[in-house]
């Protein structure tokens, strides 16, 4: 048996979910749902409010932005920009992620970013016909996406 052929471009993908806290604080307004159908039956309000709290918490979990690195595109959210007019990528955590969102965040930017979600990479435009001077993106893993979008580069 032969070992399929491994496609040498970068590819990476994270889709921004929101946290598990979010999510169940979205999953209780079922429970609120169901109290509206109490006096209608206890099996109607049961029914009505676990497909409330389903319907919810699906959705957010769809409505999330995806970041993405493939084909030398890099995608954020309904955004996307060729990797050939970006420089080089910052992977910041910690207190620099939090000026990054603050302070430090560009005006003429570029930004996807999600509460709950500690890591940011910050990448220069260098395209001059451009507006927009940088992209910030929230990401779980800072380090991996930025390494995505150098390795797109090449």
């Amino acid at each position: 048996m032969q070992n399929p052929t491994t496609d040498a471009r970068s590819r990476y993908r994270e889709r921004l979910s929101p946290s598990l806290w979010l999510l169940v604080t979205v999953a209780l307004a079922g429970p609120m749902v169901a109290l509206i159908f109490v006096p209608v039956g206890a099996t109607v309000a049961l029914v009505a409010g676990a497909v409330v709290s389903a319907l919810l918490v699906a959705l957010f979990i769809l409505i999330t932005p995806v970041v993405s690195v493939e084909d030398g595109v890099l995608r954020a959210g309904r955004a996307h920009i060729d990797v050939a007019h970006l420089g080089a990528p910052l992977a910041l955590t910690g207190t620099d992620a939090k000026e990054a969102r603050g302070t430090g965040l560009p005006a003429r930017g570029w930004h996807l970013i999600r509460g709950g979600i500690d890591g940011i990479v910050v990448v220069p435009n260098d395209d001059p016909a451009d507006p927009v001077t940088a992209w910030t993106i929230s990401t779980r893993t800072p380090d991996r996406l930025a390494a995505a979008i150098r390795t797109a580069q090449r």
